[in-house]
């Protein structure tokens, strides 16, 4: 099963980590595992590589983790948006491919001096 963690804070999504596999089909051919990575590429390179929002990413291999350095900053405005979406994206596919996803919501506070 994929694990897709999303952060909340001040009732903004400001990062997630997804990690596992779907186990939807064989290794190599599972569309909702391809579905899923090809979704999280899209999303974390949208907000570091063209809004140019600062981010923690992380990839351990079988875990993604992206979390928004300064999300009260305009700059993050965007950037929030994208995670939302990216998370909506998420719900569609575990609802069209029912136990393959857990999707949870943690709330977090601000990281200090940052």
């Amino acid at each position: 099963m994929i694990k897709a963690e999303f952060l909340r804070y001040s009732g903004d999504l400001v990062g997630f980590s997804v990690s596992g596999h779907a186990g939807a089909g064989e290794y190599g051919h599972d569309i909702v595992c391809s579905a899923v990575t090809s979704a999280v590429m899209l999303t974390a390179n949208t907000i570091t590589d063209f809004l140019y929002a600062g981010a923690d990413v992380k990839d351990n291999g079988n875990q993604i983790l992206l979390v928004l350095k300064e999300p009260d900053s305009a700059m993050s405005m965007a950037a929030k948006q994208v995670i939302a979406s990216f998370h909506k994206h998420l719900e569609i596919i575990a609802g069209d491919a029912k136990g393959t996803i857990q999707i949870t919501v943690k709330e977090v506070k601000a990281r200090k001096g940052k």
